[in-house]
């Protein structure tokens, strides 16, 4: 039986293509029914997915790359989503040994915990550089698609976890 290598190119490179395809993608302006398309933080579930894959020095200078191009843009200040999501990768790095084994429910508990302390991080950010707080309904609605994220997340992490023998 051969070995199947995961390279960075694999779990870190594509699926942060995909982030910055997928997020362009659904800012487009397409109105259906009066609704606009959802506008989740896909590089969150990058964020949380990768240190319980491998810790890696590639993953945060990524997010970083990935966060600066989500403040770009979205016109929100430059920092905005970096710090949030390496403040999520920092989190789930340090609770590594905690997650690594656990079912899908406490993994989804701890995407969730996460996803809330990025966008009251994002939040607080926000309202101390616009002088106001931003509308608690949107962010509700952008927290929601981007928690409906977490089977991509799971998928990640079972995919990619096995995916090379030589750091077992």
């Amino acid at each position: 039986m051969g070995v199947r290598v995961v390279g960075p190119m694999q779990w870190l490179i594509l699926p942060a293509l995909a982030a910055i395809a997928g997020t362009v993608l659904l800012a487009t302006p397409i109105h259906l029914f009066g609704l606009s398309l959802p506008e989740p933080i896909l590089p969150l579930a990058l964020a949380f997915a990768w240190p319980l894959i491998r810790p890696s020095v590639l993953a945060p200078l990524i997010l970083l790359a990935l966060g600066l191009f989500l403040d770009v843009f979205w016109y929100a200040p430059l920092g905005l989503w970096p710090l949030s999501l390496l403040a999520v990768y920092g989190t789930v790095l340090a609770a590594r040994s905690l997650l690594a084994g656990q079912e899908n429910l406490m993994l989804f508990a701890w995407y969730a915990a996460c996803v809330i302390v990025a966008f009251f991080l994002a939040y607080m950010i926000v309202s101390l550089a616009a002088g106001n707080a931003p509308s608690l309904l949107a962010l509700f609605w952008q927290i929601v698609p981007t928690l409906a994220l977490f089977p991509v997340a799971a998928w990640m992490i079972e995919y990619f976890d096995d995916g090379d023998v030589r750091f077992r």
